[in-house]
């Protein structure tokens, strides 16, 4: 019986063959998501899955290869010697296929292609804009948007799931990086318009970690950058409630449940009217950036080329926004004529490393 030659004429082995007639490239993304996530329900709700759709794939992957793949720990799951065998090919495998993509992308030039872009929670406030003009200028490029906390996109970019990423600080990322200035992203304190520190100048962070502090969930950069602020200040403020999401927290200060500090661009899309007003805290706001980020080293396709020049093209028209959304805020808290104010000047438009 003859089995075919393989990759530069060498012989094509039954084992091989078995696993190109059953295994598919599917059942290799799922285990390289569950190995990455350590757990069967995340990897669902990466791929859009149901749980037992998953289970059935990576049952139907271990039978072909006659072996377990993974066991149960507690909640999560890790590999088998064999799974971690498995996994590492499939890594590569996924890589040289993500490789393949770009070349055939340059090939097409811009007349077709795929865009991967995961970013941070917060730049869902400005980012579709920015991909919607994008994608008016270029109709054949496809577009996938993954938006997640911190913790998740930097799992995304070890696994090199997407071609670029967005995040709001450079901070500790863990890989060696490009970064590339997009725009500013401060911090604000807020609280609801009728809060008793509302209107008060040059309010210490000792004064604000005694107030009841709404704050992200552990794994978001926001939460982060405040803790780090009051670390620097050698305080820990008095945190009342972790919630998921910065339209959650804005709900919970409308509510009178307590202050928090939000992206500025959290609130633009209505100009921070309503009920909320900005705390004139020292310390605040907390400046940071928006940063395009990709990994040092990596070969970018044209697509990814040409949309980084596309995004730092729409810098000033962001800028706009958030000056407007900055002066609102002000003049909601009394403290500045309406008009008066602007977020601070944005650093060069060039190249950051990490």
């Amino acid at each position: 019986m003859t089995t075919g030659d393989g990759p530069e004429g060498r012989p094509q082995g039954p084992g091989a063959e078995r696993l190109i007639r059953h295994a598919t490239l599917r059942q290799l993304q799922l285990l390289e998501a569950i190995v990455r996530l350590g757990s069967f329900t995340r990897a669902a709700e990466e791929l859009y899955l149901t749980q037992p759709t998953v289970s059935m794939q990576i049952k139907k992957l271990a039978d072909t290869l006659g072996t377990p793949l993974f066991n149960h720990v507690g909640r999560n799951v890790e590999p088998t010697e064999a799974g971690r065998e498995v996994h590492a090919a499939c890594r590569t495998i996924l890589r040289t296929l993500s490789d393949l993509e770009v070349r055939l992308s340059d090939l097409a030039g811009l007349r077709r292609g795929h865009l991967r872009l995961g970013v941070i929670s917060t730049a869902k406030y400005f980012v579709p804009e920015i991909l919607g003009a994008f994608c008016e200028r270029y109709p054949g490029i496809e577009v996938s948007l993954k938006v997640t906390n911190r913790n998740r996109i930097l799992e995304r970019m070890a696994a090199a799931e997407d071609d670029l990423y967005i995040f709001g600080d450079t901070y500790d990322i863990g890989i060696e990086v490009e970064s590339i200035y997009l725009a500013p992203n401060p911090l604000v304190m807020v609280a609801r318009r009728d809060y008793p520190l509302v209107g008060q100048r040059g309010i210490s962070l000792v004064r604000i970690a005694a107030e009841r502090f709404l704050m992200r969930e552990p794994g978001s950069g926001i939460r982060d950058s405040v803790l780090r602020r009051f670390a620097d200040a050698g305080i820990r403020p008095k945190v009342y409630m972790e919630l998921g999401s910065n339209e959650a927290i804005k709900y919970a200060v409308y509510a009178g449940l307590g202050i928090s500090a939000l992206s500025l661009h959290s609130l633009t899309l209505d100009h921070g009217v309503g009920r909320l007003a900005m705390l004139d805290v020292e310390g605040f706001p907390v400046e940071r950036s928006w940063y395009l980020v990709f990994p040092r080293g990596r070969d970018l396709s044209l697509v990814a080329r040409t949309f980084i020049s596309f995004a730092v093209e729409q810098g000033p028209a962001i800028r706009v926004l958030l000056d407007a959304t900055l002066a609102d805020l002000k003049a909601a808290s009394g403290l500045v004529p309406e008009g008066c104010v602007s977020v601070p000047p944005s650093p060069p438009c060039s190249g950051h490393p990490a």
